[in-house]
C-alpha cells in the first residue's frame, strides 16, 4: 500500500480511542457463590431474585419479609432466611453483599462491615455507600445487556432498556445458547483470524432471524467444514456500504454490522465521526475522499487498494456518504472489482435527497405537485453542467428535480431551466451539510437561486431541490407558527 498517497486527515488511520467511563462494566460469574442480602423490603426481594437468577447461593437477613419477598422465598427455594439481623459473621466467604438499609447509620454500619471483610458491597438507593451499581437489564441469557446512567437518570436508563428490547428478538437467547454449545467444533474445524469471522459473521446473520430448528447445529457445523476447508489467506471481499446523509442515526442495521466485522475502512470525506465511531475498534480507517475544488484521491488508486486488500484476505468496507449507487461511482468500483473475481456486495444508504426532504417536511412526489422525481448531477467530470441534460422535461411543472453537487453550478441551473421555460416563481430550495449540526438551508425561488447559493457558500456539499412540491417548505416557512421569513419573502440560510 506504500505506493498510495492517502489524503492528510487527522482521522486517516486514526486508532480508535476508548472515551472516558463513568464507571467500568463488569460481567459478574456468581455460580455457586455465597451472597448476602439484608432487609426484607420488596427491593431487597427484587436484588435477592437477581442474584439467585445469576445462580449465586442467596443468604437473607431479616426478621421480617414483605408480602411480595415472602411469596418469593416460598416459590423458589434458592434462598435460605436466616431470621435475624445481619452480623459481622455473616459475610464469612461471601461473594457479594445487598443490603436495603431504613438510614444513613444503618447503611454506614453494613458497608463498613463489608469493606471490612473485603466483600463487595451495594446499599440500595444510597450511592454513597456503594461500591458498585446495578444497571438496566435486557435478558436473552446468555446474552445480557446492562445499561447505566451513572445514577443521573435512572429513567433513561429503562427508555434505552425498552428499545434496546425491540431490536434484540427473543430468539436470539436459543441462538446464543446454541454458540455457546458449539464453539469449541467450530474452532477445531476452521482456523483463526478471517475464516473463522466469516463463520459466525454469517451466524449473526441467521441468529437476528427465526429461532433455529431442530437441525441448525448440524446445519452450522457442515457450514463450518466448508469454510476450513475452502477458506484461504487470499480470500477478502469487499462491501460498498452507504453512510447516509451524516447522522449516525440513519445508518441502517445492516451497515452497522458490516463496519464492526470491517478489517479496513476505505471512507470518504463527507462521512462523520460518528458514523465512524460505530467501526470495530481494531479495524484500519483510511480516507480516500474526493471533494470537488480539493485535493482527492484517484478512482484508480481506491480501486487498486480495494483489489490488494481483498487479495491479502481483508473484509474491506467502502464507505461512501449518501447511497453507494446514487453519484457514488459505486457501478465503476463493482466492475472492477468483479473482473478481478472478488465478492463484492452493496448495502445501501439513505441519499442526501431523502435526507433533505424529511428535513422540511415535506414529500418529493406529492400527488398535488409531481408526477415524476429526478435525481441530476449538477457537475460533470470537468467542473460543468453535464451537456446533455435534459431541461426541457425537468422544467415540467410537475416534475420534481433534485441537483447533486450543484453549488458551484446554481447560476447555470437557473439559467438553464428558465431558458426551457419554467417560471422564475417556481419553488426552490438548498440545503448544505443534511442532517449535520451545521446544516443551513433556503427556501426561495429560482430565480433566486444563484444568489441563495452564495449565500449559503459551496464549503460543504449543497443540495438544490426545484418544482412545485417545495411549496409545502414555503408554506410552512411562511406561517406564523412556522420560522420567521425575512422581509424579501425567502427564508434566509441559517445553521439548524
Amino acid at each position: 500500500m506504500d505506493a498510495f498517497q492517502l489524503l492528510p486527515s487527522d482521522r486517516n488511520d486514526r486508532p480508535a480511542r476508548m472515551a472516558p467511563l463513568a464507571k467500568l462494566p463488569v460481567f459478574w460469574a456468581l455460580e455457586g457463590k455465597r451472597a448476602i442480602v439484608a432487609g426484607g423490603s420488596d427491593a431487597a426481594a427484587w436484588k435477592a431474585e437477581l442474584l439467585a437468577a445469576c445462580g449465586a447461593e442467596v443468604h437473607v437477613y431479616a426478621d421480617e419479609l414483605s408480602e411480595a419477598f415472602a411469596t418469593l422465598m416460598r416459590d423458589d427455594g434458592r434462598f435460605e432466611h436466616h431470621k435475624e439481623q445481619w452480623s459481622p459473621s455473616s459475610f464469612k466467604d461471601a461473594a457479594i453483599a445487598i443490603a436495603d438499609c431504613q438510614d444513613d447509620d444503618a447503611a454506614a454500619a453494613f458497608f463498613d462491615a463489608a469493606c471490612r471483610t473485603g466483600v463487595p458491597v451495594n446499599v440500595i438507593d444510597k450511592p454513597k455507600y456503594c461500591q458498585f451499581q446495578f444497571g438496566s437489564i435486557v435478558n436473552r441469557s446468555p446474552v445480557v445487556v446492562a445499561i447505566s446512567t451513572d445514577g443521573a437518570a435512572p429513567i433513561l436508563a429503562q427508555a434505552i432498556r425498552r428499545r434496546i428490547e425491540t431490536l434484540l428478538p427473543p430468539a436470539l437467547k436459543s441462538w446464543a445458547a446454541l454458540a455457546h454449545s458449539i464453539r469449541d467444533k467450530v474452532n477445531a474445524r476452521v482456523g483463526p483470524g478471517a475464516p473463522r469471522r466469516a463463520f459466525w459473521e454469517n451466524f449473526v446473520d441467521r441468529a437476528f432471524g427465526a429461532a433455529p430448528e431442530a437441525e441448525a447445529e448440524a446445519g452450522l457445523l457442515a457450514d463450518a467444514g466448508r469454510i476450513g476447508t475452502k477458506h484461504t489467506s487470499g480470500s477478502g471481499r469487499v462491501t460498498l456500504v452507504g453512510a447516509g446523509p451524516g447522522d449516525a442515526e440513519l445508518l441502517t442495521l445492516k451497515a452497522v454490522r458490516a463496519l464492526q466485522a470491517a478489517d479496513v475502512i476505505l471512507f470518504d470525506d463527507l462521512v462523520s465521526d460518528d458514523v465512524l465511531e460505530l467501526a470495530r475498534r481494531e479495524a484500519k480507517r483510511m480516507l480516500v475522499g474526493k471533494r470537488g475544488g480539493r485535493t482527492s484521491c484517484k478512482q484508480e488508486d481506491i480501486n487498486t487498494m480495494m483489489i490488494q486488500l481483498a487479495k491479502a484476505g481483508k473484509r474491506v468496507v467502502r464507505l461512501k456518504s449518501g447511497d453507494p449507487m446514487i453519484f457514488g461511482r459505486a457501478g465503476e468500483e463493482i466492475a472492477c472489482l468483479e473482473r478481478q473475481g472478488i465478492p463484492v456486495d452493496v448495502v445501501p444508504g439513505i441519499t442526501s435527497a431523502s435526507a433533505m426532504a424529511a428535513r422540511l417536511g415535506v414529500s418529493l412526489t406529492h400527488r398535488d405537485h409531481a408526477q415524476s422525481v429526478r435525481f441530476v448531477t449538477g457537475h460533470s467530470r470537468l467542473g460543468e453542467l453535464p451537456e446533455h441534460l435534459d431541461w426541457q422535461n425537468m422544467a415540467e411543472p410537475r416534475t420534481t428535480t433534485i441537483f447533486y453537487m450543484g453549488g458551484r453550478t446554481a447560476g447555470q441551473i437557473r439559467a438553464r431551466l428558465l431558458a426551457a421555460g419554467m417560471d422564475g416563481a417556481t419553488p426552490a430550495v438548498v440545503m448544505s451539510a443534511a442532517t449535520r449540526s451545521n446544516e443551513k438551508r433556503w427556501i426561495g425561488t429560482v430565480g433566486d437561486l444563484a444568489d441563495a447559493v452564495v449565500r449559503i457558500g459551496v464549503d460543504n456539499p449543497i443540495l438544490i431541490g426545484v418544482g412545485q412540491a417545495f411549496s409545502q417548505a414555503q408554506s410552512k416557512a411562511e406561517s406564523p407558527v412556522g420560522k420567521p421569513v425575512p422581509e424579501n419573502g425567502h427564508h434566509r440560510s441559517r445553521a439548524v
